[in-house]
């Protein structure tokens, strides 16, 4: 597996991204098309499209959901678990200034980067983008959902 890095940190679920919702996509579009075609049948073709866009919108409700669940409890507990390794101090005061964005980014600094860089973070409100293009040393997430 490539080094993780800012650049390449998004993951895609193969099945899911490249043929499911191309798939679902083609359909909803070839209803729409004989929407326009076949007037004589827009009922039949208007609920096919609501029923395909439906089916769109659950598909990534649900698997988003649950996985962004469980991920985002993770990553506070991770979070928390190696700032007081490093710092022998709690991190749940300092976690209540920071948004879940601003911890997702931090997950990624290194151990030695942690500790300075949520202080810099909280002192110059700085964004998830900027946190993640200041870590020096990448600590990669491999297991994220």
């Amino acid at each position: 597996m490539k080094e993780q890095r800012y650049d390449n940190h998004i993951r895609y679920y193969p099945p899911h991204h490249f043929i499911f919702y191309p798939a679902a996509l083609i359909l909803l579009g070839g209803s729409i098309y004989m929407l326009t075609r076949e007037p004589s049948s827009a009922w039949l073709w208007i609920s096919q499209i609501l029923l395909w866009v439906m089916l769109i919108w659950l598909s990534f409700m649900m698997r988003q959901h649950y996985s962004l669940t469980l991920q985002n409890r993770i990553v506070r507990l991770e979070l928390r678990f190696r700032y007081f390794t490093l710092t022998h101090q709690r991190f749940e005061p300092l976690e209540q200034r920071l948004s879940f964005r601003q911890l997702a980014a931090l997950r990624f600094a290194s151990d030695e980067e942690l500790p300075s860089l949520v202080e810099k973070t909280l002192e110059e409100k700085l964004s998830p983008g900027q946190i993640k293009r200041s870590i020096k040393n990448w600590n990669p997430d491999d297991m994220r959902v």
